[in-house]
């Protein structure tokens, strides 16, 4: 049985193989208490047969995460034990919408090495209607970066920015935000309206507005070539 190489995407375990290695920097930050639990949980997740009244039993091990391995550690936990589940759609789906705060928060961390396509948008639009300042920071990641279209990510960027969630949690903001002259236009109302209102401009505010600015042209060789001489 071949364990899987630490640098293979999230999600890529075939069945039957060995769950997903721990990574060493959460590994040597556990407890070894807590190391055993979550080879437990990571080897039991891998068993799909296993299941305590219906619920496959790696879903119970969501629950403990926080017990078992401390609040710091638990999200990175439960995002393995998805993965070592070969957690669906469906799944996700049913952890998010049943879960805590904190599973919820796993699930949106989980989605990029879990669904390769759009299907997960919906939990991810969900994140973004609360006002949970975590929440929303785990929903726009790289799979959101990814998929969420460009209307719906916009507005995901100013939640950011009403809320105070740092817009350096946002991935790929550079790449989206360049050249965008809707987000330009609405981030330039957003800081009318604060304005008008006497509050202050979020400085991550004027952080975007300059990344909105459209790319340079390349720079040509010829353009620093004299154009003729003197006489």
């Amino acid at each position: 049985m071949t364990r899987p190489h630490p640098t293979e995407a999230p999600g890529d375990t075939p069945p039957g193989e060995a769950p997903p290695p721990v990574p060493d920097d959460l590994r040597t930050r556990l407890t070894p208490p807590a190391r055993d639990w979550l080879d437990r949980a990571l080897t039991e997740a891998g068993d799909t047969a296993g299941s305590q009244n219906g619920t496959p039993a790696w879903e119970l091990r969501l629950a403990e995460a926080g017990r078992r391995c401390g609040t710091a550690h638990a999200d990175a936990a439960r995002a393995l034990i998805l993965r070592a589940a070969r957690a669906t759609p469906a799944d996700l789906a049913r952890v998010y919408h049943r879960g805590t705060a904190d599973e919820r928060r796993a699930v949106l961390h989980a989605l990029p090495g879990l669904v390769p396509g759009p299907d997960a948008l919906p939990l991810v639009e969900d994140a973004l209607r609360t006002n949970d300042t975590r929440l929303l920071a785990a929903a726009v990641g790289p799979y959101t970066a990814r998929h969420l279209a460009p209307h719906l990510w916009r507005h995901a960027v100013l939640k950011c920015l009403f809320t105070g969630v740092p817009v350096a949690r946002i991935d790929r903001l550079a790449d989206r935000a360049r050249g965008d002259a809707e987000l330009a236009r609405m981030l330039a109302d957003f800081a009318a309206e604060r304005t008008a209102a006497g509050r202050p401009v979020p400085e991550d505010l004027r952080r975007v507005l300059a990344l909105t600015e459209p790319a340079a042209p390349p720079h040509t060789a010829h353009e620093d070539a004299p154009h003729g001489k003197e006489s």
